[in-house]
């Protein structure tokens, strides 16, 4: 269980802080996550990392010379919003390229994909290879969807040293790609992680059962069994891990890297049992080992577990080009081989202060709509907390169990841009874009970037003068809808937020176009979004990070969807609400 922190909501970038103040020698804050204190050559290639916190020394540990430029930090197990991994890269960027990588999960891809655009916009080169280690998330055939654990290290140390040694963008990608390509993963636990705040665990394994192949936020494994020896597990990573060989690699002779890597809180001397018996059975198929490393590289916050990593260096009588980049030196917080010279620090002369936009003029009429968005936020932000622990069990069956947390986090952060967007007297479409832009940024993950897209749209059709009508809404809600499908790649039948979402904007459209007010064709367009998302039950998941373990899902609707469904359904009553009250206030006007 996790037994210290403040505010849940607050632990990450209180996390963050007391991290940059221990390792000020390696590490500066800046929004959305550190970059190194320490100066880099003009022109290098910076190499930027990130994902989720919860999994030290990934990703903030790894920043320092010889290893990461930056490093995005998201909230617990939610991947950085676009505007953190942007952040980050923009004060990292030497001149010379950002490269990013990070572990294939689908809100990663997500963010990271968009503050790429951001970049490339802006003239600034990147490139990107995500980290897809773990044998057991994605069959050979289809290894481009396996996700990425504690490969990160191999991938993120062989780019860096390629960026050290003065390669420009395209070889430090080429030789990340191999990295990749020579790296397999597979892991176990025997207990689940606990979030500060959290009652339960994200997910629970019976006492003296082991889980076989669960990712490293909860997702499910791919079998269970009973605890077995040390010895007894050091055959089964073995074994697994030898029948995948990297395709042209012959096992006898060839040179490989082993990593245990600790989950969170299987001691050291216990992983050192299991690499004695690790060591005798690689060594015994005829491997040379090189630079064994036994230890945490990549957590799962407090889980009980680990995996076995072999990153393959060179095959029998290969030259390598990966074993000199993998001897270089590092020296970062958590990450230390070999002999650094010193580094020069950073010279910070202004310090980063954040930047209110200025409220654009509003007439009274959008103020007062605004008052009704301000309404349908707070009512987002009731509906998720009733119904934030249910969210996080249906995401536990097949994803990670985050699900209810991000929505909270989102909406909440939504609440507080709308509130004070209102209290400056903003119009409609101001407020609902702070509300989307938020959400997007605090939630960070696959429901945070989509929400943002979602509320972004709507709020494009509103404007800051007038009052919207049921046409210019139902025209956002569509819009929203084109939007997450172009965005994130999901279609009707996959399982996902979409599958509620294109039900309710087809609807509530149809039911503007044939004459119905806002408030009578959103109840329609709910309802219509509540009957597809309980279908979502007899679904297989074709997208996120259920679709590697769809099997479990099946009989348990999409988390997505049914938060959709509930935040409309609420909505339609905010909407019936402020429509009684305006139609009130003026008979009250026509009569004075």
């Amino acid at each position: 269980m996790t037994r210290l922190w403040n505010e849940p909501a607050d632990f990450a970038d209180e996390m963050i802080d007391g991290f940059v103040a221990a390792n000020e020698r390696y590490v500066r804050r800046v929004p959305g996550g550190v970059v190194r204190s320490t100066v880099s050559p003009a022109g290098q290639v910076a190499v930027v990392v990130g994902g989720g916190s919860g999994h030290y020394p990934a990703f903030g540990g790894l920043v320092g010379p010889g290893l990461a430029h930056g490093a995005a930090m998201g909230n617990l197990f939610a991947s950085p919003s676009t505007q953190q991994v942007y952040s980050v890269a923009k004060a990292a960027d030497n001149g010379g390229g950002v490269f990013f990588s990070y572990g294939n999960y689908a809100g990663d891809v997500l963010n990271f994909d968009a503050a790429q655009e951001r970049l490339r916009a802006e003239g600034i080169a990147c490139e990107t290879v995500t980290v897809t280690d773990d044998i057991v998330s994605a069959t050979p055939a289809d290894k481009h969807n396996r996700r990425g654990i504690a490969g990160d290290l191999t991938v993120f140390r062989i780019a860096a040293a390629a960026a050290e040694a003065g390669a420009d963008l395209a070889e430090v990608s080429r030789l990340a790609r191999l990295a990749n390509e020579r790296t397999r993963s597979f892991g176990v636990a025997f207990t689940g992680c606990t979030l500060p705040g959290a009652v339960e665990p994200l997910f629970t394994v019976p006492e003296g059962r082991m889980a076989i192949g669960l990712g490293i936020h909860g997702e499910p494994g791919i079998d269970e069994t009973d605890i077995p020896t040390a010895d007894g597990l050091a055959e089964l990573l073995v074994e697994r891990l030898l029948a995948e060989v990297p395709d042209g690699v012959e096992v006898a002779g060839a040179r490989v890297v082993p990593i245990l890597n600790g989950l969170g809180s299987l001691k050291y001397e216990e992983m050192f049992v299991v690499y004695r018996r690790i060591a005798q059975l690689l060594t015994d198929a005829g491997l040379e080992l090189v630079d064994p490393h036994v230890g945490e590289y990549c957590t799962s916050f407090d889980m009980a577990g680990t995996s076995l990593t072999l990153f393959w260096l060179a095959g029998a009588g290969e030259e390598s080009e990966l074993a000199p980049l993998w001897d270089a030196p590092v020296d970062t917080p958590a990450y230390r081989r070999g002999s650094v010279a010193p580094q020069q620090r950073v010279l910070v002369t202004d310090a980063t202060a954040d930047l209110v936009a200025e409220i654009p003029d509003a007439d009274e009429a959008s103020r007062a709509a605004a008052q009704t968005v301000l309404a349908a936020v707070r009512t987002i932000v009731d509906t998720v907390d009733t119904h934030v622990d249910e969210l996080g069990r249906i995401d536990a069956i097949a994803g990670d169990g985050d699900h209810g947390i991000g929505m909270q986090r989102g909406s909440h952060a939504a609440l507080a841009a709308a509130t004070a967007a209102v209290d400056a007297g903003a119009g409609a479409r101001t407020t609902l874009a702070r509300a989307a832009d938020a959400w997007a940024d605090k939630a960070g993950g696959t429901s945070g970037a989509l929400w943002g897209v979602i509320l972004n749209a709507v709020a494009a059709k509103l404007a800051d003068e007038g009052r919207p009508d049921a046409a210019a809404v139902a025209a956002g809600v569509a819009a929203g809808s084109r939007g997450v499908t172009d965005y994130g790649k999901a279609e009707v039948g996959d399982k996902t937020l979409v599958d509620a979402l294109v039900p309710f904007s087809t609807t509530l459209t149809g039911a503007v176009d044939s004459g119905a007010g806002l408030t009578d064709a959103w109840r329609a367009a709910a309802d219509a979004a509540t009957r597809a998302a309980a279908r979502t039950a007899e679904l297989l998941p074709r997208m996120g990070r259920a679709r590697t373990h769809g099997q479990n899902s099946v009989g348990t609707p999409d988390p997505g969807a049914i938060s959709l469904a509930l935040i409309v359904t609420a909505i339609a009553e905010t909407l019936a609400a402020e429509t009684r009250a305006t139609d009130d206030n003026e008979k009250e006007s026509a009569n004075a």
